[in-house]
């Protein structure tokens, strides 16, 4: 099979041959029709992260089961699906206390002494993120999949694998934004357009969209923003003081970056609540300044919106299908494999919210 490998960290992806194994006990193989491509990949290009290489990229997909291993049980050949990559054990205390994003994940890959998921030339290739979906097969655990309805379109379900379950579930599950609240999002790629929508079905009564460029703010307007703030020409946290007349109830931080993680914790009200959704690089150290604790102002991550994706995924597609959800406008573009580093370096300029792969 195809699939885009990387080989070292800063440099672009190649598109190489690749062979997979036959799927054994409790293994799924999956062939994607759609794969979205994540700012989350551009920062193990970069070197933001660190990753075991060589590896196949992509963690954003939707496809059809290909075929089952032994033990398999909650899907069969010919079902549609949706990979994520909070792959669950189901049996660790988080998992049994309903924080399934933060399973320990032992059991989940092959042992050592056994033939990797994915190699070439009889070289292992590492997984990545329990997925690696650049790739025209996938050979995952059947935790690292929800079934889903046969009526949703497979290119926008990808983003669900994803994005939609980030930004959605940070508001929904990790800050449970209220009834006609003030929200405030900092970033309005395709995570910060999803907790954008995710704020409008929550109820919120003012949600303001900032980022620096302008056709991203105008998109944030077609998915719910009442206000938008172009956070190159002011200061943010005074723009969204004054807007709400003292600060925001919920701010999300969709980027990454220490600069906006801070700012996001000065723009809340008394009794606020900041939400870091975007990845901030490792080595980062975010300062807040002490005293605003005793306005009792919050600031908490998000890994993956809190999700339970067996649970909210399937939610999530009612939403699109029932007009709620917009993942129609999230996309910018159509492309190939072959196309993937054209769609990488897009996100750098942070013009696209999402470009998606769709396989023959």
């Amino acid at each position: 099979m195809k699939a885009a490998v990387l080989r070292e960290q800063q440099t672009p992806l190649e598109i190489e041959e690749v062979q997979i194994s036959k799927p054994g006990p409790r293994e799924v193989l999956v062939r994607p029709v759609a794969a979205g491509v994540c700012h989350s990949d551009l920062h193990f290009v970069t070197g933001d992260y660190p990753v075991l290489l060589p590896t196949i990229l992509g963690h954003e997909s939707a496809g059809i089961v290909e075929e089952v291993g032994a033990d398999v049980t909650y899907v069969k050949k010919g079902d549609h699906v949706i990979t994520c990559l909070s792959v669950f054990c189901g049996h660790c205390t988080n998992c049994l206390t309903g924080h399934m994003v933060l399973c320990d994940r032992e059991g989940l890959n092959r042992d050592a002494e056994e033939q990797s998921r994915l190699f070439q030339h009889d070289r292992p290739i590492h997984q990545f993120l329990n997925l690696s979906s650049f790739a025209e097969l996938m050979l995952i655990h059947e935790h690292a999949l929800v079934k889903v309805r046969e009526d949703m379109p497979l290119d926008r379900a990808a983003l669900i694998g994803c994005a939609t379950t980030t930004g959605v579930g940070a508001v929904f599950n990790t800050a449970g934004v209220k009834p006609g609240s003030t929200v405030a999002v900092v970033g309005c790629g395709g995570v910060g357009l999803a907790a954008i929508n995710g704020a409008v079905i929550a109820g919120a009564g003012r949600i303001i969209a900032i980022d620096m460029v302008d056709s991203k703010l105008e998109l944030a307007k077609t998915v719910g923003a009442t206000d938008v703030i172009n956070g190159g020409s002011v200061d943010v946290v005074k723009a969204v003081r004054e807007l709400t007349q003292g600060g925001c109830d919920y701010s999300f931080e969709a980027i990454g970056l220490k600069q906006t993680a801070e700012q996001c914790f000065r723009m809340l009200a008394p009794g606020g609540t900041a939400t870091v959704i975007g990845m901030i690089p490792v080595g980062t150290m975010v300062e807040l300044h002490g005293p605003d604790f005793l306005q009792e102002k919050k600031i908490q991550g998000s890994n993956m919106g809190s999700n339970r994706f067996r649970i909210d995924m399937p939610r999530f597609i009612d939403f699109y299908l029932n007009g709620k959800l917009h993942l129609d406008e999230m996309i910018s573009k159509h492309i190939k494999l072959s196309d993937v580093n054209a769609a990488l370096d897009a996100l750098k300029t942070g013009e696209d919210a999402r470009h998606v792969i769709i396989f023959d």
